[in-house]
């Protein structure tokens, strides 16, 4: 068997299907994406979430801070990214479910120390794309201008990037990062669907489906665990609970009402992201 990958951003991931790449399987950042291929690309039914176990997400993750080796800038909570000489590496939520899930964070934070004004929130998250130099269009892309290029005082990270980013070269990460937990953090949840009308063109439909399935088999859980995802088993979750500091955690359907929601308070054009940015 051959498998051909693509690797990106998850938001350009998502638009590159709609415009025909035929992906029979798509493991993005969030449901949102997976949404949009259903609502536009129409290759799969929109109740997609419905036809596997836990909202078709088979583990977790959250955003965690990765600073320079000892912390040299003191960061040890959202507050500390705003401060006059920290420079901060994200990236674009307009094409980077990661970046939206970092930007909800910080927007929980501000909404939180703010007392639950959304204009406090709005002017924290404002502050914070400041203090933001570049904006590449994936995780990876911001981790690669972190790590090896360099650049900024923290990175905003999923947490499996976070610790591959210390377990790079054979662990010599360890001697050039840290990983600071913020007091407050979201729940990302990414997705996993087939993609019915291109698996069932290529004759993939079975082996798409067993494919996600093993996900949520014990192997495949512990395969996820090593990879510093959060498994879904509460058995597996058990063996790795050492691996996982536990935080405080928002969440996108309790607290944004979803991506149907989210998506378009924040990241269409002339949401808040377009407002806050633009404004700079």
């Amino acid at each position: 068997m051959k498998i051909n990958q693509s690797h990106g951003g998850s938001g350009k991931q998502a638009r590159g299907v709609i415009d025909g790449l035929r992906a029979d399987v798509v493991t993005l950042a969030l449901a949102g994406d997976i949404d949009e291929i259903a609502k536009l690309g129409k290759t799969l039914p929109e109740n997609w979430q419905t036809r596997l176990p836990d909202a078709s997400t088979p583990y977790t993750s959250t955003i965690v801070f990765l600073v320079r080796k000892g912390n040299p800038k003191g960061i040890k909570d959202w507050g500390d990214l705003i401060k006059k000489d920290v420079s901060v590496i994200t990236p674009n939520p307009k094409t980077s479910g990661g970046a939206r899930w970092n930007f909800l964070a910080a927007w929980a934070y501000g909404l939180k120390a703010g007392g639950g004004d959304e204009a406090k929130a709005k002017e924290y998250v404002q502050t914070l794309f400041k203090h933001v130099p570049i904006l590449d269009t994936g995780a990876r892309g911001s981790t690669i201008t972190f790590v090896n290029n360099g650049q900024g005082d923290v990175l905003l990270a999923w947490e499996n990037e976070a610790f591959l980013a210390l377990n790079e070269d054979g662990g010599k990460g360890k001697d050039k990062f840290d990983i600071v937990v913020p007091s407050l953090s979201i729940l990302a949840e990414p997705p996993v669907a087939v993609v019915d009308k291109n698996a069932e063109k290529k004759g993939n439909t079975e082996i798409a489906t067993e494919y996600l399935k093993h996900l949520y088999s014990k192997e495949g859980q512990e395969i996820a665990a090593k990879n510093y995802y959060r498994p879904r088993n509460a058995e597996v979750a058990a063996k790795y609970e050492k691996q996982f500091p536990k935080l405080d955690l928002v969440t996108i359907d309790k607290d944004f009402g979803g991506w149907k929601t989210a998506q378009p308070k924040f990241f269409n054009d002339g949401g808040v992201f377009d407002q806050i940015y633009q404004a700079q």
